[in-house]
């Protein structure tokens, strides 16, 4: 998959996809809708895209929402096949264009779009001035198809990143799993850390979760791809989401122990699929009482993978 973030400049070979554009948050069962209907369109597949999610650009302040960052989407948009990924730099520029001068100078002038699927709630262009009826119209001005699909849902709900976002506040990561069709995953560098959990003997990576969407705190059994490195394998683990009260106050991480692995993680990138939620963060009297509770929350995570 080719990623391109401007839609300035292109190589020839890089113009001309079927397009299905939105945020992609999650890239959702909704969004699959949208994507697969690009895809019948025919020609290259294409995504379009921006970075960083418009949210974020028009309230900085707001709590972190996200429940993908850039990489984390970009590999889940590889596995389903696309080919040229149109990762838009949002910012003032982008947000100040009328919807015409959007479908003009963007999906005609700089990506040279044959046909955009997006999703029947979509809106766009300054003031959000634009939707589904407009972008037709102006499709048949500028000459590209275009195609709006319909909301998918189940049991009288639709599909959403709001909806799934809810599910893992509420520690509910196999409801968010049905919404999205896959495991929530969180992907990242593994970075240093206090390395307490080798001095227990309970070895974890650690990656940072700065600007995405807080899953319920607490301990989940995980699936792992090691996504880098030598040791690019898949495993299964125990995971801590939260801020360590045992030790202060902490910045919110995810400490990870990879089952039956002996090797250094440091600098790769990890793939964390939250299958079950076992129980809430705690402070414990000691720290051997703590090393005691790893051991049973790893024993159950084996136990729930197990039958999973």
């Amino acid at each position: 998959m080719q990623i391109h973030r401007d839609w300035t400049g292109l190589p020839a070979g890089a113009r001309g996809a079927s397009v299905a554009m939105g945020n992609f948050d999650g890239v959702h069962l909704g969004h699959r809708a949208v994507i697969e209907s690009a895809r019948q369109a025919g020609g290259p597949l294409g995504i379009v895209t921006f970075e960083p999610h418009p949210r974020q650009f028009f309230a900085p302040d707001a709590p972190p929402f996200r429940l993908m960052n850039s990489e984390s989407r970009a590999n889940r948009l590889a596995r389903l096949g696309v080919e040229q990924l149109y990762e838009l730099p949002f910012g003032a520029v982008l947000a100040g264009l009328s919807p015409e001068a959007f479908a003009r100078d963007v999906l005609v002038g700089g990506l040279g779009v044959t046909h955009v699927t997006v999703g029947a709630d979509f809106v766009f262009g300054k003031d959000r001035a634009g939707d589904v009826a407009t972008l037709q119209d102006l499709g048949r001005q500028l000459g590209f198809g275009v195609t709006a699909v319909p909301l998918v849902g189940a049991g009288g709900q639709d599909y959403s990143s709001t909806a799934i976002r809810c599910a893992l506040t509420e520690g509910r990561p196999r409801d968010a799993e049905r919404m999205l069709g896959h495991l929530h995953r969180i992907e990242g560098e593994v970075v240093h850390g206090n390395k307490r959990g080798r001095e227990f003997g309970w070895p974890t990576a650690n990656m940072q979760m700065d600007d995405l969407h807080l899953p319920r705190l607490g301990v989940y059994a995980v699936v792992v791809e090691v996504l880098t490195g030598p040791d690019k394998l898949s495993c299964q683990g125990v995971a801590s989401l939260g801020v360590r009260p045992m030790f202060g106050r902490n910045a919110p991480n995810l400490e990870v122990h990879l089952f039956d692995f002996d090797g250094d993680l440091y600098g790769q990138h990890l793939s964390v699929g939250l299958v079950e939620f076992l129980r809430d963060e705690a402070k414990f009297d000691s720290v051997q009482t703590l090393i005691d509770q790893i051991a049973a929350d790893a024993s159950q995570a084996r136990a729930v993978l197990a039958g999973a």
